[in-house]
This record gives C-alpha cells, structure tokens and sequence, in this order.
C-alpha cells in the first residue's frame, strides 16, 4: 500500500522528467572538477537536485490542484483525482526538503548559504502564471540555477563566465519548451485570466518565440563550450543537439499540437543527455 501510494506521488510530479535538469547539474560538477567529480559530490548532488525538484513539483502540483480540476487535460492529474491527499502531498514535500537539506549539509559551506536562491524560485514558479506571461522564465531560471549549483558544490567558488553562459543557455531552452507546452491550454487559461506567452500574444507568435529562444540557447551553450575551450567533440554534439532543437519545434504548429510529447519528452531528454555527453567527451578526450 505505502509503496503503491509512492508510485502514485512519483508518477505526480513527473519523476522521469528529473532527466531535463539533472544531466545539466552533472555539467557543472565535470567542469567544476575538470573531469569526473569526487564520488561523495556526485552522490550529494544528485540527491540534492531530487530533493530539490521533487519539491517544487510536489508544491507546483499542490498550489495549482484547484486549477488542474477544472483543466480537462489535467483534471486526471493524482491530487484533484483524490488518489493522494493534501496530508500525503505536504508528508511528501517535506520529505523531499529533508533530502535537499541533508545533501547541502554534506556540500561545501558555500552552498549551505545559498541554498535559498535554489529553493525560492522553485517554490514561487508556478504562482508567477497568475499575474505574469513571463512565467517560463521563472521556470527556465529554476533549471538554469541546476549547474551554477552543482559548480558551487565541486569547487566552493561563485560560477565563472563559462558556467553563467551555460545556465543563461538552460533558462532559454526551458522557457522555450515551456512555452510550446503551454500552447495545449490556451483556451482554458485564457477563459480562467491565466498568463502565459501563448495567452498573450497568440500561438502563432508564441511558436515564432520559441524558435528564437532555441536559437538562443544553441549561441550559449556555443559561448560555454569558447569558455571552457572545449574543442571539436563538443561543438560535434551541440551541432546534434542543434538538430534536435530544430526538429522539437518543426514538429508543433498553430492548427496542430498533436506531437506536444514527442517535441516535450523525447527530443528535450535527447537534447539534455547529448549536451553532458558532449562535455563529458570533450573533458576526458581533449584535443
């Protein structure tokens, strides 16, 4: 029962989708390291950004249950369904922050100061659509923070330009996904005074944003790999990723959102897992 009930929460909070963010932190911690971290830092890290997202989904799903049970694309969703309660959602989120905490505990001193700048955004994300079109920001700044983070725990030191490239690359990506993924509830957030890129300035326009914002986030990640003189490997893999980016945003148009999972999951995880091998490659195969 314990155990079916935990499933149920996993499934809430989309654990799979840890995948975006979490190749990103591993980034960090290999540049931070130049090359493979200490193991005790990888395992902190990692627990860490669960703990983290976890919580901020956990809270997301939480503070929007009124919302999702009138949205008929997320009114199936596990809290306004009643297959969890609000006492088990609260036993989760601070359990989730009970792992966040014990992680930065084990993490240099520096990120035991900072651990505030990674959890405020994080709990505040998904307020920012009641008042804000500029809600995907919020959101790509929650995963841009992810290697600025994992930096500070491999190396006790404030990020570097390279880093910040890096994490200005994530936010754009983020908020540029988002924004397509938001496109499925226009009518509804429009009908309920909900913000969003979509709400504001259309689809079609949204669409063009996104595409922009992909563009974008191709340049940074460009200007970290110059950062850190990663080298042909690496700028190989981002050519790839480049191609993913494209094809995530080829396949969505105004009058046709029906391939939302492939552009969402399939290619986003993709673009996630190549960019850490890129670094990864370039890193122990320099040259």
């Amino acid at each position: 029962m314990a155990l079916g009930k935990l499933a149920t929460l996993l499934d809430m909070i989309k654990f799979e989708h840890t995948i975006f963010a979490l190749p990103f932190a591993y980034i960090g911690l290999i540049l931070g390291a130049g090359g493979l971290p200490l193991f005790s830092t990888f395992c902190w890290i990692t627990l860490a950004m669960v703990g983290a997202r976890s919580f901020a989904m956990a809270l997301n799903r939480l503070q929007d249950s009124g919302i999702d049970k009138k949205n008929p694309r997320t009114s199936g969703r596990a809290l306004p369904a009643g297959l969890v309660s609000l006492s088990e959602t609260l036993l989760f989120i601070a359990a989730s922050l009970a792992v966040f905490f014990t992680a930065v505990f084990f993490l240099p001193d520096l990120c035991r100061r900072l651990w505030p700048v990674v959890l405020a955004p994080m709990a505040c994300y998904s307020l920012t659509k009641r008042f804000t079109w500029a809600c995907h920001a919020v959101l790509g700044l929650c995963l841009g923070l992810a290697p600025m983070g994992a930096w500070v725990a491999a190396t006790n030191t404030l990020p570097t330009a390279g880093i910040w490239m890096l994490s200005i690359g994530v936010m754009f990506w983020t908020a540029g996904f988002d924004i397509l993924y938001s496109c499925q509830d226009y009518e509804f957030d429009a009908r309920e005074g909900l913000y969003s890129v979509p709400v504001r300035f259309g689809i079609p326009l949204a669409l063009k944003l996104a595409r922009i914002l992909h563009g974008l986030t191709v340049t940074f990640f460009g200007l970290m790999g110059f950062c850190f003189s990663l080298g042909p490997v690496y700028y190989a893999g981002l050519a790839v990723i480049a191609c993913f980016l494209w094809y995530e945003n080829s396949i969505i148009q105004p009058g046709d959102l029906s391939r939302m999972n492939a552009a969402f999951f399939t290619a986003n995880g993709c673009v996630s897992i190549l960019a850490f091998a890129a670094v990864l490659a370039a890193v122990l195969f320099p040259g």
